[in-house]
């Protein structure tokens, strides 16, 4: 791939990119704080020590200084899933790259077009909205803003594949395809969870050996984050079941705090 990525975040899903894309050559992860950077660093490493083949996370270097991404030719912007936040760091990422680099966001749910026109370059934007965990999930769901060029539309999809991703070009509607699907049915068993009083682990268990599913959806909820959920839920405009609401107000927000439906180590 003859491309120079840099990644702009330091979640899951912005290490999970990097690790990725360290397959293909030198990366860029930028963090916000000098100790966001250290846990981007140590999350890199793990996950691309539990990949076997191909990546290398000394390819992945991690900056606090946003003009380190001057030099790329694909930026990809993975912070929270909140659309003035976006807005605000994909403007300000545009300014900072010469007019061919290709802008991209892995948004989960907000309005690709919208954040294209935030970033002032609609013509060099498209949404990637990729799954996590990132190194194991196949699917792209690949997004593009009305005004986004072939070329831009070429360089996307190339780009899903050299990260080893199937895209599927999908409409820019709230939740795409696999969100607005996904979260009625997640909601849905929240939601008998507090009709019926059954344990998380029953539902679960139910869908899991019933289903076929390989992770029971509240199980999956605490995966996800309770409070992305529930950003999700309300960009598809799902109701959001008051237990969910609760949670998220508790700082119960699943896997990543430790607790949620279920208690983590």
């Amino acid at each position: 791939m003859d491309e120079r990525v840099a990644i702009v975040g330091s979640g899951a899903i912005a290490c999970g990119l990097a690790a990725a894309a360290s397959a293909q050559g030198e990366v860029l992860l930028w963090a916000r704080s000098q100790s966001s950077a250290d846990r981007a660093r140590a999350s890199v490493d793990k996950v691309c020590s539990k990949i076997s083949e191909g990546v290398d996370a000394r390819r992945v270097a991690v900056a606090t200084d946003l003009d380190a991404i001057a030099g790329a030719t694909i930026v990809v912007e993975a912070v929270v899933e909140d659309l003035p936040t976006k807005s605000a760091l994909l403007k300000d990422v545009a300014s900072r790259v010469n007019g061919t680099t290709l802008l991209a966001s892995t948004t989960s749910s907000l309005s690709v077009e919208a954040l294209a026109q935030a970033s002032g370059r609609p013509e060099r934007f498209a949404g990637l909205h990729v799954f996590n965990p990132v190194p194991k999930m196949k699917l792209v769901e690949l997004v593009f803003p009305a005004a986004a060029t072939d070329d831009t539309r070429r360089r996307a999809r190339e780009l899903c594949v050299a990260l080893g991703k199937e895209p599927v070009e999908v409409p820019d509607v709230p939740g795409f395809v696999v969100n607005r699907l996904l979260f009625p049915y997640l909601f849905s068993a929240v939601r008998m969870m507090e009709e019926t009083g059954l344990e998380p682990q029953a539902i679960d268990t139910c869908m899991t050996l019933g289903a076929g599913h390989p992770m029971g959806p509240l199980a999956l909820l605490d995966y996800v984050g309770l409070d992305v959920s529930q950003a999700i839920g309300e960009s598809i405009g799902t109701e959001i079941p008051a237990t969910v609401r609760r949670l998220v107000d508790d700082g119960a927000l699943g896997k990543k705090a430790g607790r949620g439906f279920y208690e983590y180590e």
